[in-house]
């Protein structure tokens, strides 16, 4: 099939999907609650219009330049969420309704009249639920995503870590994504914040921009200013191989970066005492020629003496790491599932949503995310800047 072609055919379904979906939620909150005329024919409108706002917020965002595109994008991105929250919530109340006419099946000499009634009450008591929650939902979680962002301190026991390295600090950044909704002041903040915590390391496990260097290198210039004992480290997610991985890891290395690429380092303390913190690129990486997670590669001619941090974005690489021996793996990804219910689908994929857990010696600590991805809502999942202390066992 053609690349236009297939290009047609999959904005096609998408639009049909996409209007499917809307007009549930007319049919469900408007058409259902029996309003009167005007209100249903205003109401229509607004969720038509809602409906388009999809697929011309993935234009917009390719498009628009980030700074003055900035606030319509913050309005049409929570849409996304707002719809989210909607199809989970009517997907309930369905069952509800389905209850409902199950009983009145079973029941005898129902007066049509009362039954239709019936059911519109149901309806709109339903919808106004819904709404109400959806609502509730919408503010809480823009709180959330566009808050001062909390720092979560973790302590982590390793049993091979000397006890002249206990206490040593890792800042971790993780699923910034730079771009259309968040620009240079969220990383003045988040930098500020880094910088405070007086770290030995700062690393970033991946996702930490949604666009082209051309675009973003002034919102991400104040990374420059990050300080640590150790160094600033980088590691690829998916997102920068939607952005241009090798333009930015060249990019972040003249900003003073190190970009971990299958490899590690030794770093070593006043008193000699090493530990290895190693990098691998995200498994996204192999879709591109001279990318790619290579695990081995990243471990291969350091001193096995050495505890061993690994950063990789994907929670999932920590089944070779166990196998490798590694004693610690810092992941992202996940965004702690961003906006709830949508941990539970992440749990399919990945062994680890959010939190410290361990996969037999090895620990994994998997953040929630520094910042968020499309809609500018966090629920059951507050964004995070994480101080990692380190702990001999």
């Amino acid at each position: 099939m053609p690349r236009a072609v297939g290009f047609f055919v999959f904005l096609a379904i998408v639009l049909l999907l996409v209007g499917s979906v809307h007009y549930w939620v007319y049919a469900r909150l408007v058409r259902d609650l029996q309003l009167p005329l005007g209100w249903q024919r205003g109401l229509g409108a607004l969720v038509a219009l809602l409906g388009l706002s999809i697929p011309l917020t993935f234009y917009l965002s390719r498009t628009l330049d980030p700074n003055a595109g900035r606030p319509v994008l913050l309005v049409l991105y929570a849409w996304l969420g707002i719809v989210f929250w909607l199809v989970v919530l009517l997907s309930g109340a369905e069952l509800v309704r389905v209850a409902a006419w199950i009983w009145e099946s079973t029941q005898e000499q129902l007066n049509p009249a009362f039954v239709a009634e019936r059911r519109t009450t149901l309806a709109r008591a339903l919808g106004g639920a819904v709404v109400l929650l959806v609502g509730g939902f919408t503010v809480a979680g823009a709180r959330s995503a566009l808050g001062r962002v909390q720092i979560k301190r973790v302590e982590i026991p390793l049993k091979r870590l000397p006890k002249d390295l206990d206490g040593f600090s890792i800042v971790q950044l993780s699923d910034v994504h730079i771009g259309p909704t968040i620009g240079r002041e969220f990383i003045e903040e988040i930098v500020a914040t880094c910088n405070s915590l007086d770290a030995d390391v700062v690393a970033i496990t991946g996702d930490l921009v949604d666009g082209p260097v051309s675009k973003l290198e002034q919102a991400v210039a104040p990374l420059a200013e990050l300080k640590a004992r150790h160094g600033t480290f980088f590691v690829t997610g998916n997102h920068e191989y939607y952005s241009g991985a090798e333009a930015w890891c060249q990019h972040l290395g003249k900003l003073g970066l190190r970009v971990l690429r299958n490899e590690h380092v030794s770093l070593r303390n006043a008193a000699g005492t090493a530990l290895d913190l190693a990098g691998v690129d995200d498994l996204q990486g192999g879709r591109v020629p001279g990318h790619g997670a290579d695990l081995e590669a990243a471990l291969k001619d350091r001193n096995p003496e050495h505890p061993v941090v690994l950063l990789a974005h994907q929670p999932r690489q920590i089944t070779e790491a166990a196998e490798r021996g590694v004693d610690l793996q810092l992941s992202g990804h996940t965004h702690g599932g961003q906006l709830w219910p949508w941990q539970i689908f992440v749990r399919l994929q990945q062994p680890v949503v959010a939190g410290l857990a361990w996969i037999r010696d090895t620990a994994v600590y998997v953040s929630s995310g520094t910042g968020y991805w499309g809609p500018p809502l966090r629920l059951g999942a507050p964004a995070e800047v994480t101080q990692i202390i380190l702990r001999t066992a």
